[in-house]
């Protein structure tokens, strides 16, 4: 699975868990989901991710996004 795949993933997985403790502990951690919100935002225009860096670094293979 290449770098690009699993930040998707781990956003995606993120996202759902954060929504599911938002709704069911407290609404404080809906600010969890708009941050990953805006890493993915900024990261599409600048293609820095602080994932990416270090799944490169433990030698994942990149994609086209983090090459």
């Amino acid at each position: 699975m290449s770098i690009d795949r699993i930040v998707i993933a781990f956003a995606g997985t993120v996202v759902l868990v954060s929504l599911a403790l938002g709704l069911l502990v407290s609404p404080w951690w809906f600010l969890l989901t708009g941050f990953i919100g805006l890493n993915l935002l900024q990261s599409a225009f600048t293609g820095f991710c602080p994932l990416a860096i270090v799944l490169k670094k433990l030698g994942r293979a990149p994609g086209a996004a983090f090459s």
